[in-house]
């Protein structure tokens, strides 16, 4: 079985706690990326989403150029190893309904695996080791 290293996105874009959710917005539309891995003093403390972003824009007296990312993003990250199988990853996912992996490594933030990626992974499956 594969590991998720080789379907994973390499050095993903990340954000800080303290920065706020329009920055995150900016980030996500420039790179079109809907999952930015929350980053302080070089850790792993968290996730936001954009789908995570739109629901705390919804509350009253939200104004996105002032609230922190803090504020939107999931404390609960699923997090593996990269050299953890694809099998493995993606029977979390879909068990436990994230919408994304980070992969640690040292500690450190090395990629991270989407349901974008997922599909991306199962269409290159399908086609190289089962179209025979």
């Amino acid at each position: 079985m594969p590991p998720l290293r080789n379907f994973m996105t390499t050095s993903p874009y990340s954000i800080g706690r303290e920065q706020t959710l329009e920055q995150a917005h900016e980030v996500m539309r420039a790179h079109r990326i809907r999952h930015l891995p929350v980053i302080e003093d070089g850790k792993l403390i968290g996730i936001v989403t954009e789908r995570d972003m739109h629901l705390v824009e919804t509350l009253r007296d939200v104004d996105p150029r002032e609230v922190p990312v803090e504020d939107a993003m999931a404390s609960h990250v699923y997090a593996v190893d990269p050299d953890t199988t694809l099998d493995v990853v993606a029977e979390a996912m879909a068990e436990h309904k994230y919408g994304s992996a980070v992969a640690l490594q040292n500690g450190k933030v090395v990629g991270i695996f989407t349901t974008n990626d997922a599909c991306r992974s199962l269409a290159d499956l399908l086609r190289t080791r089962l179209a025979k």
